[in-house]
C-alpha cells in the first residue's frame, strides 16, 4: 500500500516578513508628505481668502473658481509661461546635445586622460550652483548677454551637464562592440553609428536627462531673479513672487497662481516617470 505524504494549506508559502509592509508603510508616508502640500495649493485656489482665514485646513465651500480664471485673464502669466517654456526647451536642447555628445566621446573613445575628463565632469555634481551666482552674473554682463534667454539657458546647460554626462555614459558604454562593428561593415561611421544605432538603445536615459533639464529648469528661481532684470522677459517663478507681493492679502489668487506654475512641470514630470526610472535604473547597473 503506497502512501502519499499529506501536504498543508501553507506548504511552499513564504515565510511572513515584515519587511514589504514596513516599505509599503513608509513610501505611503513619503508619498503623503510630498502630496499633501501640493493638493493643499491646488485646492486652496479654488477657496476665497475668508474661507483660507475661517479654517485653514478646511475644504471649499463653496468651490470658487474665479481665482483661477482671474490668474489667467488679468495678469502676465501666458507672457511668463512662454518665457519658461522658451527658457526650459532651450535648456533641455542643450543638455540632450551636448552631454550626448559628450557622453558618447567618453564611453566609445579609448584616448589618453578619458577616465580623468569624466572625473573633472563628475565633480561638477559636488559644486553648488549657488556659489558660483555673482562671479556668473558678472561674466553675464560683460558679455552682454543680461536680460536675455541665453543668460539664463547657458549656465543652466552648464550645471546640467555633470548629471548628464554621468547618467548616458552607461547607456553608451554598454552596446556591444559587434553592434559597432556591424556598421561600420555597412559604411556607418561613427556619427552613423551615434544616430542610427546608439540612439534609438539609449532612448530610456535621453527622455531621463530630458525630463531632469526641463523641471529643473523650469522651477529655476535664483539665477533668472538675477539675470532678468526686464519684467517682459520673467519666468513663471518670478511671476509667482510678483503675483505674491502686488497681492500680499489675496492667498487664494497667491495659491491658484501657484498652482498654474507648477502643473506644466508638474504633469511633464509625471506622464514620463517610468522612462526616468529606467533611465535611472541603467545609470546605476551601468
Amino acid at each position: 500500500m503506497t502512501t502519499h505524504p499529506v501536504h498543508s494549506p501553507s506548504a511552499g508559502r513564504r515565510p511572513l516578513s515584515w519587511g514589504t509592509p514596513l516599505t509599503y508603510a513608509l513610501a505611503l508616508a513619503v508619498a503623503a508628505v510630498s502630496i499633501t502640500p501640493i493638493l493643499y495649493v491646488v485646492v486652496g485656489g479654488f477657496r476665497t481668502t475668508p474661507q483660507i482665514v475661517a479654517d485653514p485646513a478646511g475644504l471649499p465651500d463653496p468651490w470658487v473658481f474665479d481665482n483661477y480664471a482671474r490668474v489667467l485673464t488679468q495678469s502676465n502669466f501666458w507672457r511668463q509661461a512662454f518665457n519658461s517654456a522658451v527658457v526650459a526647451l532651450g535648456t533641455t536642447l542643450g543638455v540632450v546635445v551636448l552631454g550626448l555628445s559628450a557622453a558618447f566621446v567618453l564611453a566609445r573613445y579609448v584616448f589618453r586622460g578619458r577616465e580623468a575628463l569624466y572625473t573633472f565632469f563628475t565633480l561638477g555634481l559636488l559644486f553648488p550652483a549657488g556659489a558660483a551666482i555673482l562671479p556668473l552674473y558678472l561674466m553675464l554682463r560683460d558679455l552682454g548677454l543680461v536680460n536675455s534667454y541665453y543668460a539664463v539657458i547657458l549656465p543652466q546647460v552648464a550645471f546640467q551637464l555633470p548629471l548628464t554626462i554621468v547618467i548616458l555614459r552607461p547607456f553608451l558604454a554598454a552596446i556591444p562592440r559587434e553592434l559597432e562593428d556591424a556598421a561600420a561593415i555597412d559604411g556607418a561611421g561613427r556619427i552613423g553609428f551615434l544616430w542610427r544605432i546608439a540612439l534609438p538603445l539609449s532612448r530610456p536615459a535621453l527622455v531621463t536627462v530630458g525630463v531632469l533639464a526641463f523641471v529643473a529648469s523650469w522651477n529655476a528661481f535664483l539665477l533668472p531673479l538675477l539675470v532678468l532684470g526686464d519684467v517682459n522677459l520673467h519666468t513663471l517663478p518670478l511671476g509667482v513672487q510678483n503675483f505674491s507681493s502686488q497681492f500680499s492679502t489675496d492667498t487664494a489668487g497667491v495659491l491658484a497662481f501657484t498652482s498654474l506654475a507648477m502643473l506644466p512641470a508638474l504633469l511633464f514630470f509625471t506622464l514620463a516617470e517610468r522612462h526616468i526610472v529606467g533611465g535611472l535604473q541603467g545609470a546605476v547597473k551601468g
